[in-house]
């Protein structure tokens, strides 16, 4: 009898970045939970403390929640000391994070400043750097380190603007941890997920139109339900993954392949 493959029983992983119900974070977690998986989530402060304890509370009371500003060295390092005493090692990881002030995401890309363009670096790519610099000693038994990002990152997106660059690095950075971090079994993947309903896509300007014209020009004629974003980070956690790293998987109903 064959294995099940996608189970996740006995391991253990952190989610970074669920905010609310439509968090991509929120659909991965419970695909990873449905599988068997034990997590541990992160919050950036008082504000979203409230959210995530409401969300993580039906995955049992004994959940670990920690406070977790991604700009901060030693809050990420604070973070993996206690996944460490809470777990004693780590299998996989779910980087969903990123920001850049309002103003840059108006506008041209040529306004862009030098802080914003900073800001946007910071939290939305270097931050895997850091979280996969933590992550690495825990994941003593090989692991899985997966990022969500954006088909603007290779693309022009209007309005996009430095959230796309930042993207790119982020893919960058995804291609060089997989370099490093591979002969200890670790993998480090991607998703290049269509646009969904989040609360972070609602500050782009013009995202209802950009679902509209995804769903008229995508083969699949639809846009994704963020169920089918869990699905995949399930695959990319599980041992149906062991030989893909590296890469950027695109979930957006075949938007990527059109020309026009």
């Amino acid at each position: 009898m064959q294995p099940n493959v996608t189970s996740l029983a006995g391991r253990c992983g952190i989610v970074f970045g669920v905010a609310s119900r439509r968090s991509i974070a929120w659909a991965i977690a419970q695909a990873w939970h449905d599988a068997g998986a034990k997590l541990a989530f992160t919050y950036q402060g008082e504000r979203l403390k409230e959210n995530v304890e409401e969300l993580v509370s039906s995955f049992g009371q004994d959940t670990p929640m920690y406070p977790c500003d991604v700009t901060r060295d030693e809050d990420i390092a604070r973070v993996f000391e206690q996944v460490g005493k809470d777990f004693g090692k780590l299998h996989f990881l779910l980087h969903s994070v990123a920001y850049a002030p309002k103003e840059a995401l108006e506008g041209q890309f040529l306004d862009t400043s030098r802080e914003a363009f900073r800001v946007a670096h910071d939290v939305s790519a270097y931050s895997l750097v850091a979280m996969a610099r933590g992550a690495a000693p825990l994941m003593t038994e090989g692991g899985s380190i997966l990022a969500m990002t954006y088909h603007g990152s290779v693309k022009v997106v209007p309005h996009y603007n430095v959230m796309g660059v930042a993207k790119a690095s982020l893919e960058a950075s995804v291609r060089y941890l997989a370099y490093d971090l591979g002969p200890r079994k670790i993998r480090v993947n991607a998703i290049s997920a269509g646009p969904v309903n989040t609360l972070a896509a609602r500050g782009i300007s013009g995202f209802t139109q950009m679902l509209q014209h995804y769903e008229e020009r995508a083969p699949l004629k639809r846009n994704l339900d963020p169920k089918e974003l869990g699905t995949t980070g399930l695959f990319l956690a599980s041992d149906m993954s062991t030989a893909t790293t590296g890469q950027v998987v695109y979930v957006d109903c075949g938007y990527e392949i059109m020309g026009m």
